[in-house]
């Protein structure tokens, strides 16, 4: 395990732009894989900036190495835009991620963390089942008639 800890990225860091080149860098193997494109293709530093201002971005390194994206909904903190730089896979950063996610969602109060994943991707339905997550629905895209993604959540254990 990596002794990197998450710390979190506000909007006037400078690296900024380094967690827009690490989503691109960890997203690009699904070009060929998914339909439609990832919203990634459109993301820009500035709307990471804006995350970091409406929700919150974390990051792991200098340059950043592993990131995600937390978004608080009425029911759930959505997990989104995890991404591991390919020189830092195998050392359970995602899971370090993952896990401050939770631990974010029970400082909130919210009983569970809720992601999605394209229904292509099944080697990432399998990483996140082992982390607990569980299907509880499919979504399709506007101009889709079949499912485009599964959503996936899992119960946040309450603390004490």
């Amino acid at each position: 395990m990596s002794d990197l800890c998450p710390e979190r990225c506000l909007p006037d860091d400078p690296r900024v732009p380094d967690v827009l080149s690490l989503i691109q860098r960890s997203f690009a193997f699904m070009d060929a894989r998914i339909n439609p494109p990832s919203s990634m293709v459109r993301l820009t530093a500035a709307d990471v900036a804006r995350q970091c201002e409406t929700g919150e971005v974390w990051i792991m390194g200098t340059p950043p190495v592993a990131c995600v994206f937390l978004t608080l909904k009425p029911d759930c903190l959505y997990l989104g835009k995890l991404a591991v730089d390919a020189s830092a896979r195998g050392q359970g950063l995602a899971r370090v991620l993952v896990d401050l996610a939770e631990e974010r969602a029970r400082d909130l109060g919210l009983p569970e963390v809720e992601l999605q994943v394209r229904v292509e991707l099944i080697e990432n339905h399998a990483a996140f089942g082992k982390m607990g997550f569980v299907k509880v629905g499919e979504t399709a895209h506007e101009g889709y008639d079949r499912p485009t993604s599964i959503t996936m959540r899992k119960a946040v254990t309450p603390s004490g």
